[in-house]
């Protein structure tokens, strides 16, 4: 087992590596910007070294400063989190190269994974579902129209190398085909270095249902089920929740199943998250995640397992600690997003904490790096913390959430609280019934 770990990461993630590490009794190193010398993960850390300025590329992005900082330390293993360097294949071979372990999949599997075409081609050999388009990139307009005539309209276009919404444009004929075509490639090659794009089938009503996969890098892997993340506004989740209420076990066991099998073939190793649009009962292959998610906490929940223990645990090469006939969903769990943005424009919203409240009690857990006093940087992403509670049903989590967001206090800044105390009253988020473009239906009606 490792003796020291050091987290490539901030903030709640950072905090959460940290608690592991400490429960496993392994040493934590916390890395951080010159921004963030007052953050709670400096604190909590065993020990921690400043690798650059306030800018993301020039601290938590660069490779070297990073590398260094497990030299210095003297950490052998290195955990990403999710986002910055997470699914950068460049980072785990510098950090193999450098003999230091990552904590997650292998580069080759990252950089299989990364390339949403190259993605979609080994998942459709492995016998994952996919959705209906084009076979690998679109190279001109004239292609882009008839691969979209002969899938049928509405399709979507999607930048290869995309993520987050961006490179990503909808055509519902070929009147508006070539400006979404252009718009496109256009927004690819300035966000990402890469104009290539690919068309797929786009679907009127799907959720967006994730499932959960674990391999130990030997070919042995496991499903934990599905999150249903299909409350999302341009395209970044803010409302997450374990069982999907619209999946039955059938279903579950059957792409699960699926899922753990595609993993197992390629010898995959730590935790992975396969992405689907879901409707009418078929599930159609998105992307992979090669790390932990942000909303993994819902997992963890109600199957009752910690996820960051067991990533760390394999990338040691020990044996995973469960198998798949030990993991039994046990109620259910919901995730929101508490982000320092002003309603109803969501608008990044930094600024110095004044007061800061926790909610707790039964089946109530907060990760946050927040505390009185702290301020939150310009710099970075608007997450300040996740909610998360697990009830013995969705009624009674949904009922939990809404006591436990009444106890919650920040105190300084704008938060997005309020956007989860009105979504708690709707109908349709009570029953369950929406799709990915829900919400968006819902906040242009709210707020105009």
């Amino acid at each position: 087992m490792f003796k020291k770990i050091l987290i490539a990461n901030r903030g709640e993630i950072a905090l959460r590596v940290i608690r592991a590490c400490r429960e496993m009794g392994i040493a934590s190193v916390a890395v951080h910007s010159t921004a963030d010398s007052d953050a709670m993960h400096v604190r909590m850390a065993d020990e921690s070294v400043c690798i650059g300025p306030n800018a993301s590329a020039e601290s938590y992005l660069s490779i070297q400063r990073i590398i260094a900082a497990c030299e210095i330390t003297g950490a052998e293993a290195v955990h990403p989190g999710y986002g910055f360097l997470s699914e950068n294949a460049a980072f785990s071979q510098t950090l193999a190269d450098h003999d230091i372990a990552f904590i997650g999949p292998t580069a080759e599997t990252i950089r299989i994974m990364g390339d949403k075409i190259t993605a979609k081609d080994t998942m459709k050999a492995l016998g994952v579902p996919c959705v209906p388009g084009s076979d690998g990139g679109v190279p001109d307009y004239e292609t882009a129209k008839k691969v979209a005539q002969e899938i049928g309209y509405p399709i979507i276009i999607k930048a290869t190398a995309g993520g987050g919404g961006r490179g990503m444009k909808v055509a519902t004929s070929d009147e508006d085909l070539e400006v979404a075509f252009r718009t496109a490639r256009s927004e690819g090659k300035s966000n990402f270095g890469n104009d290539e794009v690919y068309i797929e089938k786009y679907l009127q009503r799907p959720r967006h249902i994730e499932i959960q996969v674990f391999g130990d890098g030997k070919g042995r892997a496991v499903h934990l089920g599905e999150r249903d993340c299909s409350l999302q506004r341009r395209h970044q989740k803010v409302f997450e929740e374990a069982p999907g209420p619209c999946i039955t076990q059938e279903e579950r066991d059957r792409i699960g199943k699926t899922c753990a099998d595609a993993v197992a073939a390629i010898n995959y190793i730590g935790a992975g998250t396969i992405e689907f649009l879901y409707e009418d009962g078929e599930f159609f292959f998105i992307e992979m995640n090669t790390r932990l998610q942000v909303e993994h906490p819902v997992t963890e929940a109600i199957y009752g397992v910690d996820l960051v223990r067991e990533q760390i645990r394999v990338a040691a090469g020990e044996e995973m600690e469960f198998r798949q006939e030990d993991l039994k969903i046990n109620g259910a769990a919901i995730e929101v997003r508490i982000n320092a943005e002003r309603l109803p424009n969501f608008a990044p919203c930094p600024g110095k904490i004044t007061q800061y409240h926790a909610p707790g009690g039964l089946g109530v857990r907060m990760d946050s790096a927040l505390y009185d006093g702290y301020s939150i940087p310009p710099y970075y992403d608007s997450l300040i913390g996740k909610l998360i509670v697990h009830g013995r049903n969705r009624p009674e989590a949904l009922a939990r959430l809404k006591r436990a967001l009444g106890e919650l206090i920040v105190d300084g800044v704008d938060t997005t609280v309020p956007l989860f105390d009105q979504l708690l009253n709707d109908p349709d988020v009570q029953s369950g019934d929406y799709s990915i473009h829900w919400l968006e239906k819902w906040l242009k009606k709210t707020y105009g």
